[in-house]
């Protein structure tokens, strides 16, 4: 046991050379804000992005981002030891001027479900506590296991998600939160796209004729869809199925969540 936890922390030391523990945090993004609780670093975060609402008490500190940008003075101002930033949405323009000011930033790009934990495990190390970021992987990880074991995969079932309605919009294959609906066994019906979150037109979804359809839970999908009932398999079925926005949008360990969702809601298809 020893022996597998020195070889665990060799690898993450060599991947993560310049770690150390760090005083004064700030994340960039919600999912950051997240992992970061989740990794030990809870108390060391001085500043976080808009929309950073769980845990709880994440909502009670200094807001300095947001979909319009970096508040670049006052991040410098709050000194920081290390930014975790997400290349996916923050300016880079913004970014490279932290970084002219010899701040830390960490970019963070999580492309799948094992990104999760193995950036849970690169986050502990600038923790106090390692073994607190260490443990919740490994819960991760377990808990991933047994979900795989538990919601095997006969038929798959092909789904729209309706990542926005205004405009429409939806996720192709390989791009967060794909790998959701995959592990479950959906097909995306958009999952050749040429473009990560493509625009498409009604007239689309409705050729493509998906069995169901996911759609956030203050959508209006349902109603939006309601007129092609006719011509549209998931309508007529009454399969449009609202999920939890923020366990689906955000990888984190709350993404288990998510699967725990989108898995039952295909497993109803089975009976």
């Amino acid at each position: 046991m020893l022996f597998q936890r020195l070889v665990l922390l060799l690898i993450l030391f060599t991947t993560n050379l310049f770690a150390a523990p760090v005083e004064r945090v700030i994340s960039l993004a919600p999912h950051i804000t997240e992992l970061l609780y989740a990794a030990g670093l809870g108390d060391k975060l001085v500043a976080v992005s808009e929309y950073s609402d769980y845990p709880l008490q994440a909502k009670q500190i200094e807001t300095v981002s947001n979909h319009q940008g970096l508040k670049l003075e006052r991040i410098i101002a709050l000194k920081p030891d290390l930014v975790v930033a997400w290349p996916g949405g923050n300016p880079a323009k913004e970014i490279d001027k932290l970084k002219a000011f010899n701040i830390n930033v960490y970019p963070i790009n999580i492309q799948s479900l094992d990104d999760i934990a193995n950036y849970l495990e690169k986050l502990s190390l600038y923790a106090p506590d390692p073994d607190i970021g260490q443990q919740a992987a490994k819960s991760f990880r377990q808990q991933l296991s047994e979900m795989r074991q538990k919601y095997q995969v006969d038929t798959p079932i092909r789904y729209f998600y309706q990542l926005s309605e205004q405009p429409l919009m939806t996720v192709a294959k390989n791009h967060w939160p794909s790998e959701v609906f995959s592990f479950c066994g959906g097909v995306n019906v958009f999952e050749n796209s040429p473009v990560p979150y493509p625009q498409v037109g009604k007239e689309q979804v409705i050729l493509k004729n998906p069995d169901v359809i996911f759609a956030s839970q203050s959508s209006s999908a349902t109603s939006l869809w309601a007129k092609w009932k006719t011509q549209m398999t998931a309508v007529q079925n009454h399969h449009i199925w609202s999920i939890n926005s923020d366990w689906l949008s955000r990888p984190t360990p709350r993404t288990l969540k998510a699967i725990e969702q989108v898995c039952t809601h295909f497993e109803t298809l089975k009976k």
